[in-house]
C-alpha cells in the first residue's frame, strides 16, 4: 500500500509518495490577461507565455480552505495521470490542515477524500505536528520544541512536548507572505510604478531583494544616503516577458547612480522597501496590525506553559515556512529572543536546510512509523461511523 503525503498549503502544495521525493506545486489556478477564457491549474503556470497581470484563484482565504471547486481542480490535476497517477483504492493519504480548523471544513475534507476520491485510509494532521515529529526524530534527546511556522496566510507559534501539541499555548499572528507581497505592491505603486495587478512579478521581487534587517534604524539611515554610499539600494530589472523572462537584480557594478539607464529595461529602484517589508513579521504594528511580532509571541506562548518546561522550548525553536527564507531572518529572531528571555536560559533558533518542505519530510517519516496504521482512519470505518470517527482519531 502506497502512502501519499500532501502538505496542502495556501500558497504551495508539497506532495509526494513516502518512498519518493517531494514536489512543490502552486496550490491555485491562474488566468492570464491574454487568454482570459483559459484557466491554468497548479504547475501549468509554466505554460503561460505572458504572466503579466496574472489573476490568481486561490482555494484558501485567510488561511482556511473555503473554495472547494478550485481545490478539487488542483487535486484532480495532482492525483491524475499527468502527475502522481494515484490508485486510490490502494493508497493512504496524509494531509495537512491549519490549527483550529473549522468543523465544516474538516467534514467537507473527509467527504472529498473518502467519498469522492475513495482513498483507502487518511490521516488529517496539522503541518506543525509533522514538523515537530521531524524535529524529535532528528533530535531524539529533546523533549520539547517550539515550531514557528510562518507561511502564506499567517504565522503560527506552536509548542510541542513529546510530540503532543500544547493547545492552550498556540499563538497566531495574522502576518504571512501574502500580506508582505501586497504591502510591497502598495509601496511600489505609491512611490514609483502602478503594480497592483502584478502579484506574480512583485512576489518574485520580494523573494529576490527583500531581507531582514539586523539594525532597522541604522539601515534606514543608509537607505537615505545619496549615490554610492547607499549600500542598501538595488536596481531591479522587471521582466518584459519577451526578452527578459524573469526579473533580476542588477549587479552592483552595473548600477547607474545618477541619471537614467541607456538600455530600455524597466527598472524598479528599491531602498528601504527591501527590509521594511519583512520587518512586519517582527513589528506588525508598523502597518497598523495590532498584534505581537514573532519574538514577543514566542515569549508569550512559552510563559503560559509550566515553568519547568520553559527552558526546553527556548533551546529548541524550529523555523518552518517560506518567510524564514529571507536572509537574516534566523539571526534577527535569535537576537530579539535573546533580549527578551532571562539571561540564564540558553536560546537556540534552528533553520532547517529546507524549511518549506520540513513538514512534508516529517509526514514522510511518520508514514514509515510503526504506529502509523493506528493513527489513520480506514475507509470502511468512515463509511460505518461517519465524521465522528475522524473527530475521535485525529488530534486537531
Amino acid at each position: 500500500m502506497a502512502t501519499l503525503v500532501l502538505d496542502n498549503g495556501a500558497y504551495t502544495a508539497k506532495i509526494g509518495y513516502s518512498q519518493e521525493k517531494v514536489s512543490v506545486i502552486p496550490n491555485c489556478q491562474f488566468r492570464s490577461k491574454t487568454s482570459r477564457l483559459k484557466t491554468f491549474t497548479a504547475n501549468q503556470l509554466d505554460e503561460i507565455k505572458d504572466p503579466s497581470g496574472l489573476f490568481y484563484i486561490l482555494p484558501f482565504q485567510k488561511g482556511y480552505l473555503v473554495n472547494w471547486d478550485v481545490q478539487r481542480k488542483v487535486w484532480d490535476h495532482l492525483f491524475g495521470k499527468e502527475m502522481f497517477k494515484v490508485d486510490f483504492a490502494d493508497t493512504s493519504v496524509v494531509i495537512t490542515e491549519p490549527y483550529f480548523n473549522f468543523t465544516s471544513i474538516q467534514e467537507s475534507m473527509n467527504e472529498i477524500l473518502f467519498e469522492e476520491y475513495q482513498f483507502q485510509s487518511a490521516l488529517r494532521i496539522n503541518a506543525g505536528s509533522l514538523s515537530a515529529h521531524h524535529y524529535f526524530h532528528t533530535n531524539p534527546s529533546e523533549l520539547c520544541c517550539m515550531v514557528v511556522d510562518t507561511g502564506f496566510s499567517f504565522t503560527h507559534i506552536a509548542p510541542y512536548c513529546r510530540s503532543r501539541k500544547m493547545k492552550e499555548s498556540i499563538r497566531r499572528i495574522n502576518v504571512g507572505g501574502k500580506l508582505l507581497t501586497n504591502h510591497l505592491k502598495e509601496i511600489i505603486s505609491y512611490r514609483q510604478l502602478h503594480v497592483m495587478d502584478e502579484t506574480h512579478v512583485i512576489n518574485q521581487v520580494k523573494e529576490d531583494v527583500c531581507y531582514v534587517s539586523q539594525h532597522f534604524y541604522k539601515d534606514m539611515e543608509i537607505a537615505q544616503a545619496k549615490g554610492e554610499e547607499n549600500t542598501v539600494m538595488r536596481d531591479y530589472v522587471l521582466p518584459d516577458f519577451s526578452s527578459i523572462k524573469k526579473g533580476f537584480c542588477k549587479p552592483r557594478e552595473e548600477m547607474v547612480f545618477s541619471g537614467k539607464y541607456k538600455t530600455g529595461e524597466q527598472i524598479l529602484r528599491l531602498a528601504n522597501e527591501r527590509f521594511a517589508v519583512p520587518e512586519m513579521l517582527f513589528h506588525p504594528s508598523d502597518i497598523g496590525i495590532q498584534e505581537m511580532g514573532i519574538p514577543e509571541a514566542i515569549v508569550h506562548s512559552v510563559e503560559s506553559l509550566p515553568e519547568e518546561m520553559q527552558p526546553h522550548f527556548y533551546r529548541n525553536v524550529v523555523l518552518t515556512g517560506g518567510n524564514t527564507l529571507f536572509p537574516g531572518f534566523r539571526e534577527r529572531l535569535e537576537a530579539e529572543l535573546r533580549a527578551l528571555v532571562p539571561a540564564h536560559l540558553p536560546v537556540s533558533v534552528v533553520l532547517p536546510a529546507n524549511p518549506v518542505c520540513y513538514a512534508w519530510e516529517g509526514g514522510k517519516l511518520l508514514a514509515h512509523n510503526p504506529d502509523y496504521d493506528e493513527m489513520v482512519v480506514m475507509r470502511e470505518d468512515y463509511e460505518e461511523n461517519g465524521h465522528c470517527i475522524c473527530e475521535e482519531k485525529f488530534d486537531i
